[in-house]
C-alpha cells in the first residue's frame, strides 16, 4: 500500500530527535504552554522573518481569534474563496461576521483576486486568502485592493509552510496570517496544534489574551477570551521538525517534478506553479475526467488518494441559507468534480512516485477505452 500521507515513516526519520524532544517536556512536566512553547513561538517567528508568533490550539482557533483580535465581529462581512476547507469561511462565522464567498482561479484554486472589487460592500472589513494546496494566492493584487479600500488581509496558511510569493514567505505578507499544525501539514504536530503571526505587536497582545482566558497576567482578565493554547510536548515536536522544514520541502518539489514530467506527457492536468511563488506541495493535485472511477481503480493496485474537497464551500449545507447557484463560482464548481489527490509526503521514493504516474496513466487510458466502447453501444443500440 502506497500511503497517501504516511506520518510514520516521517517519524521512524527523525526519531531519535522527536524522543528527546518529548522527553525533555516529560521530565520538566511543562505541558502547557511554558517554556518549550515560548522556544518554538521564537523559533517559527525567526523562520518567517516576522515579529511575533502566539501559539495556540489549532489553526481554525488561529483564524478566529485573529479576526477578533483585527476587530472583526457582528455585522462584518470577510471575503474568502469559495474552495477551501471549512475552517476558513466557519472562524468568520464563529467571529460574528458573514463569509462573502469568492470563484477560484483556474488550475491554481487561490482566490480570484480580479474578482473580489465586485463583492466589497460598506459592511465588507477583510480578506482571507488561502494558499491551497501549498501555492500562493495573488498577494499583490489582494494588499493593492485592502490597501484602496481599507481592509484587513489575514492569511490562511495551513497548507503552506514556507511557500513564498515573490521572495517572501506566506504569512509575512498581510496584517497577520494563521497556522495549522495538524499531524499531516508540512509542519505537523502529534496531535492540534496551531499558530498565529503578525508584525503588529498591538494584534499580537490581544491575540495572546483571547488565547488565554483574555489574561494579563495570572487571576487578571482583560478580557473574555477562551482556552487555546500551544501545549509543551507539541511544540518541542514543532521544534524538532522545523529543522527538517526546508529539506522536506526541496522532496516535495522534487517529488512534484517527478509527477509532472511524468504526467504531462499523458495529459493530465497537473498543478500549475507561477514562476515567482515557490509551491510547497502540501497536496499535489492534478485533474482528471472520471474521477470517482480513476481512483477506484488506483485503490484496486494499492495507490491511496484524496478528494480536497469534493465540495465547494458554497454548495455545503451549511451555507444552504445563502442560497449560492453554480453559475457564481463555475471554476470551483468544475474543478471540485475532477481534483485527485496524489501520495505526497517527504519521504516518498522517487520511484514510487513514478509508479503512481503509471498506474494513473493507464486508469485513465482505460477509462477512456471504456467511455468510448460505452459510447459506441449506446449508438448501436439507439440509446443517448
Amino acid at each position: 500500500m502506497i500511503k497517501l500521507v504516511d506520518l510514520n515513516a516521517q517519524y521512524q526519520s527523525i526519531k531519535a530527535e522527536i524522543d528527546e524532544a518529548i522527553a525533555k517536556v516529560i521530565a520538566d512536566a511543562a505541558f502547557i504552554s511554558g517554556k518549550y512553547a515560548k522556544i518554538f513561538e521564537e523559533e517559527f517567528a525567526a523562520y518567517l522573518g516576522v515579529k511575533c508568533c502566539i501559539g495556540c490550539g489549532n489553526g481554525t482557533d488561529a483564524l478566529e481569534i485573529l479576526l477578533k483580535a483585527l476587530g472583526i465581529g457582528p455585522g462584518d462581512e470577510v471575503i474568502v474563496p469559495a474552495h477551501t476547507w471549512i475552517s476558513t469561511a466557519e472562524s468568520v462565522t464563529t467571529a460574528g461576521a458573514t463569509p462573502v464567498f469568492v470563484d477560484t482561479t483556474p488550475a491554481l484554486y487561490t482566490i480570484n483576486a480580479a474578482l473580489i472589487e465586485r463583492h466589497i460592500t460598506d459592511r465588507t472589513k477583510a480578506i482571507i486568502p488561502v494558499h491551497l494546496y501549498g501555492h500562493p494566492a495573488e498577494m499583490d493584487t489582494i494588499m493593492a485592493i485592502a490597501n484602496s479600500h481599507g481592509l484587513k488581509v489575514l492569511e490562511d496558511c495551513a497548507q503552506a509552510h514556507g511557500a513564498t510569493y515573490k521572495g517572501r514567505k506566506v504569512g509575512t505578507i498581510g496584517h497577520a496570517a494563521a497556522f495549522s499544525f495538524f499531524p499531516g501539514k508540512n509542519l505537523g504536530a502529534y496531535g492540534d496544534a496551531g499558530g498565529m503571526v503578525t508584525n503588529d505587536e498591538s494584534v499580537a497582545q490581544v491575540a495572546r489574551m483571547i488565547a488565554n482566558h483574555g489574561r494579563l497576567g495570572k487571576h487578571d482578565h482583560a478580557l473574555e477570551g477562551r482556552n487555546s493554547r500551544l501545549d509543551g510536548l507539541n511544540a518541542a515536536v514543532l521544534s524538532a521538525k522545523l529543522h527538517h522544514l526546508e529539506a522536506w520541502t526541496e522532496a516535495r518539489r522534487s517529488l512534484a517534478a517527478v509527477y509532472d514530467e511524468a504526467l504531462e506527457r499523458e495529459g493530465v492536468a497537473v498543478p500549475l506553479s507561477l514562476p515567482d511563488c515557490k509551491h510547497v506541495y502540501h497536496l499535489y493535485v492534478v485533474e482528471v475526467a472520471g474521477r470517482d472511477a480513476v481512483r477506484d481503480s488506483l485503490a484496486l493496485r494499492d495507490i491511496e488518494t484524496g478528494v480536497h474537497y469534493p465540495k465547494a464551500l458554497p454548495f455545503l449545507k451549511a451555507y444552504a441559507r445563502f442560497a449560492h447557484q453554480q453559475e457564481e463560482f463555475p471554476v470551483a464548481f468544475e474543478s471540485t468534480s475532477r481534483i485527485l489527490s496524489l501520495p505526497m509526503y517527504p519521504e516518498l521514493q522517487v520511484d514510487s512516485a513514478k509508479q503512481i504516474a503509471a498506474i494513473l496513466a493507464e486508469s485513465l487510458r482505460n477509462s477512456d477505452l471504456e467511455s468510448s466502447e460505452q459510447t459506441l453501444s449506446n449508438s448501436s443500440t439507439g440509446k443517448s
